[in-house]
C-alpha cells in the first residue's frame, strides 16, 4: 500500500513536470505563430504592386517585424 501511494506520488510530480514543459512549448508555439502571420503580412504587401502598395504600411509591419526578433 506505501509503494503504491509512493508510486501514485511520483507519477504525479512526473506529470505535473511534463505539464510546465507543455505549457512553455504552447507559449513558444503562439510567439512563432505570431510572428509567422507578421511575416506573412508584411510579404503580402510587398507582393501587391508598386501602385497598389501603401509604403507607410509596409514600413510599420517591417518595423513591427524587426523588432519582435
Amino acid at each position: 500500500m506505501r509503494e503504491e501511494l509512493a508510486q501514485a506520488r511520483r507519477q504525479i510530480g512526473r506529470l505535473r513536470n511534463r505539464i510546465v514543459v507543455l505549457e512553455d512549448e504552447m507559449q513558444e508555439s503562439r510567439q512563432l505563430n505570431r510572428r509567422l502571420a507578421e511575416l506573412t503580412d508584411v510579404v503580402q504587401e510587398l507582393l501587391l504592386p508598386i501602385s497598389q502598395r501603401d509604403e507607410e504600411k509596409v514600413r510599420e509591419r517591417l518595423d513591427r517585424y524587426s523588432a519582435s526578433l
